[in-house]
């Protein structure tokens, strides 16, 4: 039986214990807090570099990348990724993807298709050694597979991991928004199904009839659904474990704490008014296109912004106070050389907070429109423009991808596109091509394509799930999971050197990751998330869901929370 959470509202308080805010450059003066714009004009130069103090050293913490973000490979061991993809069908699909790592001996080349160089240094032994090499592949397994909401499922969020614990397991809570205006909250174990499980005479049976594998862990449950929105669910985020934010039509962002699902508070964004009738409105006579279409939380957790739907801006909250911070208007110029002509809506789908991959790695972030995507520095000013050099087609999602944990490694922006494309750029101010004549964005460098004609996908990539992973030698290499409408889920490799940015530029756009397996769900799928499985402990046993210590030290350290 579903248990209904109902949560009633709490006005976020200020937090007496934080006294640091993260204050941009010039431009982004006005989010400094009151107190220390007065103490500024009334000159009090002791408060002042008191101030300074405390502002340096906090942020440069809390913008630095997570320390550990890829998983430990260990050896030629398998890894399993827990994939989970929502559907236009209403249904909720739980997918367990195992790679395993297997020797292949290939006969080496003969004497006659080898060079004359090799005959030469060859005519000590004539003998031949077989050539080893090692190759990946994928096989799937259902989780679990139900209908979790009455309506189609718009998005989903996956949690980081429950601390570990000597001798427990660790858990993951997984929330999904659809247009019913519910949000279901489940809670996931961390590691693959014991053995013991597997080897159930109920399990073995089940799988045997089932016209495809099931791996179903038995630790998994629904904890509940949260109704305070109104509207259709558009975004759902997890900061950190002990915080949900939540965006619906309904022109509200949540700000939910998972201890006890009680919310915190509720950002309100204006709803616009009606100019004219733009071209693919699909609200009623007299209605207003209303909600929010996405928002980014900074990595430090004091700022956040937000962009909704008939806004050509986006908006600015202080997280620290739960007000608006300022409004950011979009400039004609910059909306038309992203597509956005006059009978368009100008406003923007997605955002996403960043970093370059400049030395430093310097923060950034970056707004999706239809058919472009337009890069801001921490000035709030646009720098460069994606889709400048290649076909312009629809964007659906935009993503970050780390190429390694330290700040000078710098990031990606991955895109996926209407035309079953996964495209890297790098958004660095000096690896970017200059404006053209009568332009005046420069154009971000293509540094790979995965996917696409040339690999067999034709279909738009709805959704994809970037995972990093490390060799013992602590050489990064990623797995990415693709998904589209056709209900294809596929998963890629793409190899350490891969995404290296080339200094000379290639006249043709670069195929990059191998395809290690597909799976056909049979549904229209709309959302997708993953996370790589942590091995299970020795002697672990299995807690149900329990909030420890960990999450109240989140509470202490959060910013918006009482």
């Amino acid at each position: 039986m579903r248990q209904q959470i109902h949560v009633g509202k709490k006005i976020l308080e200020s937090d007496t214990k934080t006294t640091v805010s993260l204050t941009l450059p010039p431009p982004t003066e006005p989010m400094a807090s009151k107190r220390k714009r007065e103490a500024a004009a009334n000159g009090d130069v002791a408060e002042k570099s008191n101030a300074t103090k405390k502002v340096k050293a906090p942020p440069a913490k809390a913008a630095a990348p997570p320390k550990s973000t890829a998983f430990k490979l260990n050896g030629d061991a398998p890894v399993h990724i827990q994939l989970i993809a929502g559907s236009y069908d209403r249904i909720l699909h739980g997918i367990t993807v195992t790679i395993k790592t297997t020797e292949v001996i290939s006969e080496p080349p003969t004497e006659a298709e080898s060079t004359d160089k090799k005959k030469k240094k060859s005519k000590k032994s004539k003998t031949t050694t077989p050539i080893t090499t090692t190759e990946q592949s994928a096989s799937f397994a259902d989780t679990f597979l139900f209908n979790a909401h009455n309506s189609a499922i718009r998005c989903l969020a996956i949690s980081p991991p429950s601390a570990p614990a000597p001798k427990q397991t660790q858990k993951v809570l997984l929330a999904t928004g659809s247009t019913d205006e519910r949000i279901n909250i489940y809670n996931l174990s961390a590691h693959p199904p014991s053995s013991r499980s597997i080897s159930d005479p109920d399990t073995q049976l089940l799988s045997s009839l089932a016209p495809r594998p099931i791996l179903e862990n038995n630790k998994n449950r629904e904890l509940g659904t949260l109704l305070h929105h109104t509207g259709n669910i558009t975004r759902l985020c997890f900061p950190n474990r002990s915080k949900l934010l939540s965006a619906a039509e309904d022109s509200t962002i949540g700000v939910t704490r998972t201890r006890d699902w009680a919310l915190l508070h509720n950002f309100k964004c204006p709803i616009p008014k009606v100019f004219g009738r733009p071209s693919g409105d699909t609200a009623g006579v007299g209605g207003t296109p209303q909600g929010v279409n996405d928002f980014a939380v900074h990595p430090s957790n004091k700022i956040m912004i937000s962009v909704s739907k008939g806004e050509k801006c986006m908006r600015l909250w202080n997280l620290e106070t739960g007000k608006k911070s300022r409004v950011l208007n979009f400039e004609r110029t910059m909306l038309n050389e992203a597509g956005e002509g006059k009978h368009s809506t100008g406003e923007a789908r997605r955002i996403i907070w960043g970093s370059s991959s400049s030395k430093g790695g310097e923060d950034e972030f970056a707004l999706a429109f239809d058919r472009d995507v337009v890069v801001f520095g921490m000035d709030c000013r646009p720098r460069c423009r994606v889709m400048g050099g290649i076909n312009r087609t629809k964007v659906h999602v935009i993503k970050y991808v780390r190429l390694g944990d330290e700040e000078e490694d710098g990031a990606l922006l991955a895109v996926s596109t209407e035309d079953g494309r996964v495209l890297f750029f790098d958004t660095a101010e000096e690896n970017c091509q200059s404006a053209t004549e009568g332009k005046t964005l420069a154009t971000a460098r293509l540094v790979g394509q995965l996917g696409g004609k040339e690999a067999g996908v034709t279909g738009r990539v709805k959704d994809f799930v970037v995972l990093p992973v490390e060799d013992e030698k602590g050489v990064r290499s990623w797995f990415v999971a693709t998904a589209g409408s056709d209900g294809l889920v596929r998963v890629w490799r793409l190899g350490s050197g891969e995404l290296k940015i080339e200094e000379k530029k290639e006249e043709s756009t670069r195929q990059v990751g191998r395809l290690l397996g597909a799976y056909k769900t049979q549904n229209r799928i709309t959302c997708l998330g993953g996370f790589v499985m942590i091995p299970r402990p020795d002697g672990a046993e299995e807690s149900e869901y329990e909030f420890d210590d960990e999450e109240d030290d989140d509470d202490e350290e959060d910013s918006y929370d009482e």
